[in-house]
């Protein structure tokens, strides 16, 4: 790799990302870069060469990384940008702020990003995926985004501008997430605590929240009509799909469709990212074959696989 530009954060070569991501999978990154702060992260895309690819990582909470690794330089934010002030008209945050942080601050304020606190990982991401849950997404309530190009610039992003849409965003290529403004509605603390402490028992009671996963595997697909009627329309849920398949329970290596819920593919005990990649590639093979029903991924999957993996 070129020679790296000086920094006052910190850079790792050869950097194992697995102990990293909540999978505890995957191979290293070329380098590992954690800026002190905005001026930081500035300096160095401005100076790194062109060529260079960078990706941007979170708390590795809906990421596969595969085993191969990743070329190139994974940005991890910290401590420089995990800010959250919900004291005025907007939440103002910063992308590596957690978001059942955001959702406990915003509550205490009285403003209501309760749907926030059940989502595993930080704002970088959940903006990035248009996180949401219990009817709610992020889109209903992102007002602006603060990003870094990746020329080093910094840029404000009207939500508009990022063309959110069922877990996906349009952002520029290479630009970094690095704070977010939201309008929250206003409502009483008392009772946004109690949402949360409901929806966390809900979550607990339905979902593996103990086991290694990376949050739900697949999308939800697209309405639906068995007779090809408009009026015959309806939602499919992930799980419902993998169950009717037969794939609840399955197992490829370390790798398991969880018992509890079939839609989260989990690292049972020794797992690799090709075990955990390729069982879900069978799982959507056996829902086309079974029920012509393609599911997409939810998860992302990063990296290179290794050389004795079957080519993508």
């Amino acid at each position: 790799m070129h020679d790296l530009p000086q920094v006052r954060g910190t850079l790792t070569e050869n950097r194992a990302l697995a102990d990293l991501t909540w999978m505890r999978v995957g191979g290293p990154a070329d380098v590992l870069f954690q800026p002190a702060d905005l001026e930081d992260i500035c300096a160095f895309l401005s100076a790194l060469p062109a060529d260079v690819p960078v990706f941007p990582m979170g708390v590795g909470s809906n990421l596969i990384v595969r085993d191969g690794g990743i070329r190139g330089v994974v940005i991890r934010l910290g401590r420089g940008f995990n800010s959250i002030d919900a004291s005025g008209d907007h939440v103002v945050t910063g992308a590596a702020a957690l978001d059942a942080h955001v959702a406990r601050k915003a509550a205490d304020a009285g403003r209501d990003l309760t749907f926030l606190r059940t989502i595993p990982g930080t704002i970088g991401g959940a903006v990035r995926m248009n996180a949401g849950c219990y009817g709610a997404y992020v889109a209903d309530v992102l007002v602006a985004v603060t990003i870094v190009t990746r020329a080093g610039d910094v840029k404000e992003l009207a939500a508009n501008d990022l063309q959110l849409a069922y877990r996906q965003s349009d952002l520029p290529e290479g630009a970094i997430i690095v704070g977010a403004r939201f309008a929250a509605p206003k409502d009483d603390p008392e009772t946004l605590a109690q949402r949360m402490a409901e929806q966390l028992a809900k979550r607990d009671e339905t979902q593996p929240t103990k086991d290694r996963t990376a949050g739900s595997t697949f999308r939800n697909p697209a309405g639906f009509s068995s007779t090809g009627r408009a009026d015959d329309v309806h939602d499919l849920k992930a799980w419902k799909v993998i169950d009717d398949a037969g794939m609840r329970g399955a197992t490829l290596g370390g790798a398991v469709m969880n018992v509890k819920h079939s839609n989260f593919l989990t690292n049972a005990g020794g797992a690799t990212a090709a075990d955990l990649e390729d069982l879900g590639e069978l799982v959507r093979k056996k829902v086309y074959d079974s029920q012509a029903i393609r599911l997409e991924w939810e998860i992302m999957r990063v990296g290179e696989r290794t050389g004795s993996d079957p080519a993508d």
